[in-house]
């Protein structure tokens, strides 16, 4: 009798498991880059998004070197101790590479590298859990998206869905119509799933992704100088990163 399908296990995604040879390439690599680059850097990133980490790693490309990945192997590779430190003081800020940080090698002078990541700001979309920044209302009338310019009304066939997320929509003039104002989210709140959903197809962007420096290291005086705070906050780290070796090793 063949064996039933329904107890059958199928994997839909097969990832490979990261082995020391891998590890010890990422670490190689940090240490290449910082004999390299005058200054290295530790940052954080507030609202964390792939793509927009992505878009930083290209406009510094031909200036700068970046990692983000596991932050135990970055601080092993810099070193933790006097006696493993890669270049005089990189320990001092090794020990300062713990939780979701990323690093930063350049030769671009500290004032001007952090003027570029203060003024560096992608606005997206909040996700579950992220802390709403203002009050949404939706007001009574057609349900309109805010994507376009000027804003246009909700197709028709998209009705079930915003019924779905929670809005007592109904049909007028085929198009989805509130007879009542409806509170998406409020100001200081988190985000359930069903508010992140709708208020993205409403098109409404409520979180920014930042980059905040923490500390640099100067390769020809050795010291370790931080910065006044990175300006984000607890709730804004406190989502999905890009915490992969396979994102520390890409450039």
């Amino acid at each position: 009798m063949p064996k039933s399908r329904r107890s059958k296990l199928v994997s839909l995604t097969k990832v490979a498991k990261k082995t020391r040879e891998h590890k010890g390439a990422l670490m190689q690599e940090l240490q290449v880059n910082a004999d390299k680059w005058k200054y290295c850097w530790i940052f954080e990133v507030g609202s964390m998004r792939n793509a927009h980490l992505k878009t930083v790693r290209k406009l510094w490309k031909d200036s700068a070197r970046i990692f983000f990945g596991k932050s135990a192997v970055m601080a092993k590779a810099l070193g933790l101790t006097p006696e493993e430190e890669r270049k005089p003081g990189l320990h001092r800020l090794a020990k300062q590479i713990r939780g979701q940080v990323g690093i930063l090698f350049t030769d671009t002078e500290p004032q001007e590298t952090i003027e570029w990541f203060a003024d560096f700001k992608q606005p997206d979309f909040a996700r579950t859990g992220n802390v709403a920044t203002r009050t949404v209302v939706l007001p009574i009338g057609p349900v309109m998206r805010q994507h376009s310019d000027p804003p246009e009304p909700f197709p028709h066939n998209e009705e079930p869905q915003l019924r779905k997320l929670g809005l007592t929509t109904y049909m007028e003039k085929g198009v989805p119509t509130l007879r009542t104002a409806h509170k998406v989210c409020e100001k200081g709140k988190q985000v359930t799933p069903e508010q992140a959903q709708l208020l993205k197809l409403i098109g409404i962007k409520m979180v920014e992704f930042r980059v905040g420096l923490i500390a640099r290291w100067d390769s020809e005086s050795g010291e370790v100088v931080q910065t006044e705070g990175s300006g984000i906050s607890a709730e804004e780290k406190d989502e999905d990163a890009a915490g992969s070796d396979d994102d520390a090793m890409s450039e």
